[in-house]
């Protein structure tokens, strides 16, 4: 791709992104709709998927989103409509999550608990905390339910300074060390392997140290029959024409080496560049910024966000929101849903009291249909950042 496509592409996104904060005011009767009649869900699970229950469209109404979100399609549950890698991260703090990797296991094929940290604490000595929230009943459910499951626990190099990382790199015992405290890790705790979270903490620095650590930590680990994925930053930067913090050079580097990269195409916007999370064009680009020659597009895992961003006009704040909010926000302003052709995502308006105008941009059937069939054109699996913040019914889809 060329630098005029990318320049074009993220000038008609910058421009969609500021549209809906300059267009006209909320119509009158917004006010009055939450005083209407309560609005129902179903809590009963259905026998037809949400394709066929005509819900996958670019015009849905507040009410069947309502009505439907909860309610998935029971015959289907362990039916694979998507043929890549499928990971799904579960967060502690989003319980919820848990339920859905038992009851919809047989859709994916790499479960990640965001539980583990590794911490340095002095030459050749490494620490990992987190454990505590190792749950062993589920991951057995989790296993019985699904045979061909992996469990990859997110890590994280936690409190490491500059100092910490240079006495590493600078040394193969350290590096030998803390590759063999992986391993022994994952056979004490019956991990499949791991996610590790790391490229974003040293900048753009050493990075042909950080790629050496990578590759010694990924055989080590696949010597053991063990994964290693890798989470990596967007390769365009968003609202930019410029390369990410992970290139294509980066990637050339590791991709024999690393048996899939969790790719972060989400976090577009932000609450003083407010718009959506994730337009299509842009993870296009991701993808194909990445490996043009679409050598090693099984190994990226293409990032969806199961949650949303709620963004005020006033202060340029937001926060993320999550389905739950999300049903609760509907049922309180019954909103007008529109649907963004250019980037692919839903959104709608509200105003609270005193409170100015809000834009609220969350996940639909539609929209995630749409990344799940771009996923299929280019060749790459999935990873849904996260389980517990989705709706109940976008299993369906996968």
């Amino acid at each position: 791709m060329g630098k005029n496509t990318m320049r074009l592409l993220c000038t008609s996104l910058s421009l969609t992104m500021i549209c809906w904060l300059a267009e006209g005011t909320l119509s009158k009767t917004d006010a009055k709709k939450g005083a209407t009649k309560k609005l129902e869900e179903k809590t009963l699970r259905s026998d037809k998927n949400v394709q066929d229950r005509g819900l996958v469209v670019v015009d849905p109404k507040a009410k069947d989103i309502i009505l439907e979100h909860r309610s998935y399609c029971s015959k289907k549950m362990k039916e694979r409509h998507f043929s890549g890698d499928v990971l799904g991260y579960i967060t502690p703090w989003n319980s919820h999550g848990y339920d859905i990797a038992k009851i919809f296991g047989n859709k994916f094929t790499l479960i990640s608990p965001v539980w583990l940290q590794v911490k340095r604490r002095g030459k050749e000595m490494f620490q990992f905390t987190g454990l505590h929230d190792a749950d062993k009943g589920w991951m057995k459910d989790v296993r019985k339910n699904s045979k061909n499951i992996k469990i990859v626990p997110r890590i994280l190099f936690d409190g490491w300074t500059y100092q910490d990382f240079e006495s590493v790199f600078g040394s193969e015992d350290e590096i030998e060390e803390l590759s063999k405290n992986m391993v022994l890790l994952a056979k004490n705790e019956n991990f499949d392997g791991f996610v590790v979270e790391v490229w974003s903490q040293l900048g753009n620095q050493k990075q042909t140290e950080l790629i050496h650590l990578l590759i010694h930590l990924s055989e080590a680990l696949r010597e053991a029959q063990l994964k290693l994925i890798l989470v990596i930053p967007p390769a365009v930067a968003a609202g930019t024409n410029l390369p990410g913090m992970f290139t294509k050079k980066e990637f050339d580097q590791l991709a024999s080496a690393i048996d899939s990269f969790s790719l972060m195409t989400y976090d577009y916007s932000t609450p003083q560049r407010p718009g959506p999370n994730s337009p299509l064009p842009w993870v296009r680009a991701c993808v194909q910024v990445l490996d043009p020659d679409s050598k090693w597009r099984n190994k990226i895992l293409l990032g969806l966000n199961f949650y949303g961003m709620d963004y005020s006009a006033l202060g340029a704040s937001g926060e993320p929101i999550l389905g739950s909010r999300y049903i609760e926000t509907l049922k309180e302003h019954k909103p007008k849903i529109v649907w963004d052709e250019q980037i692919a995502e839903h959104y709608f308006e509200y105003k609270k009291n005193k409170g100015g105008k809000h834009a609220v941009f969350y996940p639909t059937l539609k929209s995630i249909q749409l990344r799940l069939e771009l996923a299929k054109e280019l060749g790459t699996g999935i990873s849904i950042w996260e389980l517990g913040q989705g709706l109940d019914y976008f299993y369906d889809l996968l």
